[in-house]
């Protein structure tokens, strides 16, 4: 692609999220939304390889379909109650539809199995992209909207369900990171209603958490589970901090990611919602076997290699940029300073 081109795209992201972060109004929002996923396509279907092509149909057509949903919804509340604005959607039946549209886009169970296929046919930088930047304007309009919906909760908890089962038996990176993005979806939305600040705190820490294992993944060129037993003889330093960004994905203490985790079963239990925090605990152990199953795949195990070959990063020139070196850094040591970021916040 021309570099020339590739900034406009780039720009094109940026507005569209803009835009949906500023809008008051629901055609504003949707004019956000449909700004970025224009610009995200092209990205996605640089490559001209018939999967990053199928991947790129298969959402344009889940995004459109949403985006007629969201429009939808939001004209047919226009017409009921003659109100445009986002904290004013009142009507029942709309606000299912605008549940179910925003689901599509970010990818919530039961409307998710276009995202493991989508984020199997890209690269890892635009998986990144679409794992991290394309959830915020979505996520916006969700905390904007009345999250008294018991539908949300239902779907949340599907999510969670689904992200842990669906990863079990996968053997594709992407297609794993895909469905740990739909577990950690399902754990924002459960506790939307309850305390958006948190909300807002387990999404900071999880697109922290995944641009650190998406980079890793593109610095060791590895896409599938073989591969990984080549990532000592690629980077040594890499290869032994990813275990730890796995287990921090996974809930593990005393590691970032535990402390989102912890919280929200804290906030689900003073809500006396035990048999939820008990469901989402437990698939909580689902996707932690498959975070262990890559952090043995990549630090336990060697492939036959010769002697060339192990001592490969000796003359690997490439430095991992200081965005990676904080990612990591907040992916790894936050836990103890999650307490006092949550009384600032609240």
């Amino acid at each position: 692609m021309n570099p020339y081109i590739m900034p406009i795209f780039f720009m094109g992201l940026g507005l569209g999220t803009t835009i949906t972060f500023m809008s008051s109004h629901w055609l504003l929002a949707w004019m956000g939304l449909e700004i970025n996923t224009l610009a995200i396509i092209p990205l996605m279907a640089q490559h001209h390889h018939p999967r990053s092509v199928e991947a790129s149909t298969k959402y344009f057509l889940t995004q459109a379909t949403a985006a007629a949903m969201i429009l939808f919804a939001s004209c047919t509340n226009a017409w009921i109650t003659g109100q445009w604005g986002i904290n004013e959607l009142s009507h029942p039946m709309s606000s299912t539809i605008m549940i179910m549209g925003l689901a599509l886009k970010i990818g919530m169970a039961p409307l998710h199995t276009w995202m493991p296929e989508v984020l199997q046919g890209l690269d890892l930088t635009t998986g990144l992209i679409m794992s991290t930047w394309q959830k915020l304007a979505p996520f916006s309009l969700l905390m904007q909207m009345d999250p008294n919906n018991p539908m949300m909760i239902a779907m949340a908890v599907m999510s969670t369900m689904v992200g842990g089962w669906g990863g079990l038996n996968q053997t594709q990176l992407r297609k794993i990171l895909a469905y740990s993005s739909i577990a950690h979806i399902g754990w924002m939305i459960l506790v939307l209603q309850f305390s958006p600040s948190l909300t807002l705190i387990t999404l900071a820490i999880y697109i922290s958490m995944t641009f650190s294992i998406f980079n890793l993944f593109k610095l060791n060129k590895t896409t599938s589970i073989n591969s990984l037993a080549m990532s000592w003889s690629k980077s040594p330093t890499a290869t032994a901090l990813a275990p730890l960004i796995l287990l921090s994905l996974g809930g593990l203490p005393p590691l970032t990611g535990f402390g989102p985790k912890w919280m929200i079963l804290s906030e689900l239990t003073k809500q006396e919602l035990n048999t939820i925090a008990t469901i989402t605990a437990l698939s909580a152990l689902l996707s932690l076997y498959f975070y262990l199953r890559l952090s043995y795949a990549m630090t336990l195990t060697l492939s036959p290699s010769t002697i060339p070959m192990t001592s490969h990063w000796r003359f690997n020139t490439k430095q991992s940029s200081i965005y990676l070196s904080i990612s990591m850094i907040i992916s790894l040591m936050l836990l103890p300073l999650l307490p006092s970021i949550m009384t600032i916040i609240n």
